[in-house]
């Protein structure tokens, strides 16, 4: 599964999250301040083997 580093637009705050997390936080906002985030907000980790 994917993971991604998000980091707040308004707060700063960084959390990884999963696919399935990025999608709940890109409809409901930022999971500490509520923002609005866009996918912009988020950096895709590289995996490593």
């Amino acid at each position: 599964m994917s993971r991604y580093e998000f980091t707040c637009p308004e707060c700063g705050q960084e959390i990884e999250v999963n696919e399935s997390m990025r999608e709940a936080t890109l409809s409901h906002g930022c999971p500490v301040c509520s923002a609005s985030v866009g996918s912009s907000d988020f950096v895709a980790e590289q995996e490593t083997n």
